[in-house]
């Protein structure tokens, strides 16, 4: 497990004691990216065996590879890009109010990485 996400998990785990329901949606969000970039590809499933079988424990875990620190941030990035396009969009078609919890999300993602940071 990368350091960013280990650190961005205990942030999660901050925000969930706290009931903090905005940090603990974005968090849960970026933390899942990272998890999801984690995994190395699904192999199809085939027919035959039943230790082959695309059923029973395990089956649907896929297999996991350790991010690079950059490799991390760079998911982390594109998680805030992504709010910050939402943003935008939403001013665009001028629903300023829905674009507010997206920037609550974008704040506490940040505010988040900035201790993070500067802790580790």
């Amino acid at each position: 497990m990368s350091e960013l996400k280990r650190a961005l998990r205990d942030e999660l785990h901050r925000a969930m004691r706290e009931r903090d329901r905005v940090s603990t949606r974005a968090l849960r969000s970026v933390v899942g990216a990272l998890e999801n970039a984690e995994a190395d590809g699904v192999i199809a499933p085939r027919a035959g065996a039943v230790e082959s079988a695309a059923i029973g424990v395990g089956a649907a875990e896929a297999r996991r590879r350790e991010l690079t620190a950059s490799e991390a941030y760079a998911v982390v990035t594109a998680e805030l890009d992504e709010r910050a396009a939402a943003v935008r969009d939403c001013e665009r078609a001028g629903q300023s109010a829905a674009a507010e919890p997206v920037r609550e999300e974008i704040a506490a993602i940040r505010s988040a990485l900035a201790r993070v940071t500067t802790d580790g």
